[in-house]
């Protein structure tokens, strides 16, 4: 049986592998997130994956409990989500007032989303083989009035969100539109890792529950 582990504290990853059928031990990276820097938001979130990715996995590797054996596999899954905003990487705003601000700046405008994947499959007796890709997903965004965005960002959900916004819960009639994997705006695209998993030899079906 194979075995997987999510290196995110995220809640919404959590439910989205959940509601598809996979129950992940959940681990926390340890990754201060601040200390990366890259050019572009696709290349950030591939880089904080990474990083996440690969101190995940040496936690693996360092926990007997954690780490594969003969008949159990382990399939390592990290992730990072920001909004690209004209050209500017927004990931958790923290507050209720950056949250406002931001969604002003998002009301009636169109933007992409973009989640970097890592993916390692842990067998025993051999070498890690990993993956990675990025995923990005074009967000339409609806206008919102002035006192949609007080109650939005007085709500406390945008504060813990990336780009200020969720589509599963209170924010999801604020987006008019999509244009690409829906679950990657939650922050992990199920079909991209199907494909990641595949190139692995590992068929999805076998993750189920």
């Amino acid at each position: 049986m194979i075995r997987v582990i999510l290196a995110s504290k995220s809640p919404a990853r959590l439910a989205t592998l959940r509601a598809a059928g996979i129950e992940p031990v959940v681990l926390d990276a340890g990754v201060d997130e601040r200390a990366i820097d890259a050019p572009t938001t696709a290349e950030l979130v591939a880089e904080i994956s990474r990083h996440k990715g690969e101190a995940a996995l040496a936690a693996v590797l360092a926990t007997p409990a954690l780490a594969p054996t003969p008949d159990n596999p382990v399939v390592l899954l990290a992730a990072d989500t920001m909004l690209d905003v004209d050209g500017t990487p927004e990931g958790k705003p923290g507050t209720p007032a950056v949250a406002r601000r931001r969604l002003a700046a998002l009301s009636g405008t169109t933007q992409t989303l973009f989640t970097g994947h890592f993916v390692a499959l842990l067998q025993d007796g051999r070498e890690p083989q990993i993956r990675r890709a990025t995923a990005a997903t074009t967000v339409r965004f609806a206008t919102l009035d002035e006192a949609e965005m007080d109650a939005y960002a007085a709500s406390g959900e945008p504060e813990q969100v990336a780009g200020s916004f969720t589509i599963d819960a209170l924010g999801g009639p604020f987006i008019a539109g999509l244009d690409g994997d829906p679950h990657n705006v939650v922050g992990i695209s199920l079909p991209l890792l199907r494909l990641l998993l595949r190139d692995l030899g590992v068929a999805w079906p076998s993750l189920w529950h």
